[in-house]
């Protein structure tokens, strides 16, 4: 493999939006902010080659995943033989990338289904809204909670960082974040983002209040003119409703242009995708693992 991997630093955030705005199709695993939050718990690193940036992963197994840039203008036949040695095998392969590598490069593609890793596309209107018997519940919780508490809802931002590193650090406490891997990492990268909030471009969130204490909160991002991509969302248990609230707030906060939400994957856990299909997506960005014969 010609490719130099090196680790995803802040410093080179500018350059790696640059070509992800020229990427087709902006699934939640390639944006900067995820790919830097994570880094450390994947072990990810990428490779800088001409308009394209490689990424890889090492933990817990070695996988490439889809390459970032103007995917349409690229020749992939010389690249990939440049770039890779023999067969190669991706992971997160956004579904217009395959089709582009399997126009390319015919029978050599082999796909896989990644349903665990399609992200989850809802209209912002559904979520403001709730309308319909299929989102009664979503929508009579929500009303139990602006019903039953003081609340205010503000902006996160920079300012507002501290408190919401405090609720979290409140949330892991009753989860028993440090006994159940998955928490422990995410908790481990919530705190890494929201320690570098200022750092980011297009990062953006919003917070409940009880009096003075935020009791949820919620951390997003700008993925394009019309898509805002949830990274983190937590609410405190003892407060009924509160998901619900954060939810349909922050969309209703969301500019006008913004018309998709896009609340990411389900890594095949069974009790996320059903709270992530309770809501009534309204489709799905597909992604594939992909195998490419020499």
């Amino acid at each position: 493999m010609s490719l130099h991997f090196e680790p995803i630093c802040l410093e080179k955030q500018e350059r790696y939006l640059s070509l992800w705005a020229a990427c087709p199709q902006k699934t939640s695993d390639y944006s900067f902010v995820n790919l830097w939050g994570w880094s450390e718990e994947y072990a990810l690193s990428w490779a800088w080659q001409g308009d394209l940036v490689w990424i890889r992963q090492t933990k817990p197994q070695v996988c490439l995943w889809a390459p970032v840039g103007p995917w349409g203008a690229v020749d992939w036949d010389p690249c990939l033989a440049e770039s890779v040695d023999g067969p190669a095998v991706f992971t997160r392969v956004p579904g217009d990338l395959v089709q582009i590598w399997q126009n390319h490069l015919g029978g050599r593609v082999q796909r896989q289904e990644s349903r665990g890793h399609w992200d989850y596309l809802y209209h912002v209107a559904d979520l403001v809204e709730l309308k319909g018997n299929r989102l009664h519940k979503k929508k009579n919780l929500l009303n139990q909670f602006t019903k039953n508490y003081d609340f205010t809802y503000i902006p996160l931002e920079a300012e507002t960082t501290h408190q919401a590193l405090s609720m979290q650090t409140d949330w892991c406490n009753w989860r028993d974040c440090e006994s159940f891997e998955i928490l422990a990492s995410e908790n481990h990268v919530i705190e890494k983002v929201l320690h570098e909030w200022n750092a980011f471009k297009g990062l953006l969130g919003g917070a409940l209040l009880v009096g003075d204490k935020m009791v949820a909160y919620t951390v997003g991002e700008r993925l394009s003119d019309q898509t805002v991509l949830i990274h983190f969302e937590k609410g405190h248990p003892d407060y009924k409703g509160v998901y619900q609230a954060i939810n349909q707030m922050f969309a209703a906060h969301l500019s006008a242009e913004i018309l998709f939400v896009n609340r990411e994957q389900d890594l095949n856990d069974e009790g996320l995708r059903r709270a992530k299909l309770s809501y009534q997506p309204a489709n799905f960005l597909r992604k594939y693992q992909v195998a490419i014969s020499g």
